[in-house]
């Protein structure tokens, strides 16, 4: 099998879905040191794989109006001269820009309408769920001869904050006086809508709990439009919205200051769980949500899942059953505090 020397990674989802396809990168390098690899993603999520040591080029995928500018992007990419192409997230329009792109080898799933764009396929039902997102992305690594197992103990996501957003968090931080000492928690209680989320009254009892505990200080995370669900949250001085204030580099050297991350399956779980935190996770038993799939890739994690016993389980039942509020929130503080190792709290 002939060495590749020229691979394009293409990851034009999410958040967290790029995130777990960092480790591809590294596990390319690994093998074949002297390959150039790309990675044709979207313009928000570039701040994920800048830096990047074993990423050599980010090329951005070119949208109007919402719209993918198919010919501008198939002149783009065939410019480039790829002789491999890896599409980890498949989509009718990247496949077909691949296609016309003249990649000679251009490897994808092989079971949808339009899997006939690919001429390697692999053939594994992720919707069943039976592995991790991140394992069946290394999977089809194995098409160019790499055949790796990876393991929350052995896999590099090798994300890098730059040292201007550094700066930037830590002059914030002196600002709200939250000192090295302090332990912190961040609470990011928006999602995507991908999963079934905890119920927020549930969130917000969790937070106050959690505002009760000496030398903790809190902070709570989202986007703009999120910045009025997250006012519910400050429930004392010691918690900080913080919704709308951070850009997606910046959210991401502040969550390496966290000691804790507390969200629902969304993308900056999945950011919290590549540096090295300790994550708690709010997971529906519906098998295409799962934490068996999506959940973190680490052992620093607490992932709760509904205590009804369902089978089978679809977005609709667990709505109507309200699955998600069995959750017991005491356990979740408990599992908290043992690893904040915290024994009393409050006065």
């Amino acid at each position: 099998m002939k060495a590749p020397e020229n691979l394009l990674i293409v990851r034009t989802d999410r958040i967290g879905d790029v995130v777990l396809s960092l480790p591809l990168a590294g596990l390319v390098k690994k093998h074949f040191p002297e390959c150039k690899v790309t990675f044709l993603l979207r313009g928000y999520t570039k701040t994920l794989v800048e830096e990047h040591p074993y990423i050599d080029e980010i090329i951005i995928l070119k949208e109007e109006n919402s719209k993918v500018s198919i010919k501008e992007n198939i002149n783009r990419v065939k410019k480039k001269h790829f002789d491999v192409s890896i599409v980890v997230s498949p989509t009718f329009t990247t496949s077909l820009i691949l296609f016309f792109a003249k990649i000679k080898k251009r490897i994808g799933t092989g079971y949808r309408s339009y899997s006939f764009l690919f001429n390697k396929r692999v053939y594994e039902h992720r919707k069943y769920a039976e592995k991790h997102e991140l394992e069946y992305n290394v999977n089809l690594l194995k098409e160019i001869g790499i055949h790796e197992k990876i393991s929350p103990t052995t896999v590099n996501f090798d994300i890098r904050i730059n040292s201007e957003n550094k700066e930037n968090i830590n002059l914030l931080l002196k600002s709200e006086k939250i000192n090295n000492d302090d332990k912190l928690v961040i609470i990011h209680p928006g999602s995507g809508g991908s999963s079934v989320d905890l119920p927020i009254e549930k969130m917000i009892a969790l937070t106050k709990m959690l505002s009760e505990v000496d030398d903790l200080k809190i902070i709570v995370t989202g986007d703009s439009s999120e910045k009025e669900l997250c006012d519910k949250f400050i429930l004392k001085e010691t918690v900080i919205n913080m919704a709308g204030k951070l850009n997606l580099s910046e959210l991401k050297a502040l969550l390496n200051h966290a000691d804790i991350f507390i969200s629902n399956s969304t993308g900056p779980i999945h950011i919290a769980a590549a540096l090295g935190k300790f994550t708690v996770g709010f997971y529906p038993k519906i098998l295409a949500c799962s934490p068996q799939r999506w959940g973190p890739f680490t052992d620093k994690k607490a992932i709760f899942s509904p205590s009804i016993d369902c089978n089978n389980c679809t977005r609709e039942q667990c709505e109507k059953l309200d699955c998600m509020n069995s959750i017991d929130i005491g356990k979740v503080f408990d599992e908290i505090k043992r690893e904040l190792k915290v024994k009393n709290y409050g006065d």
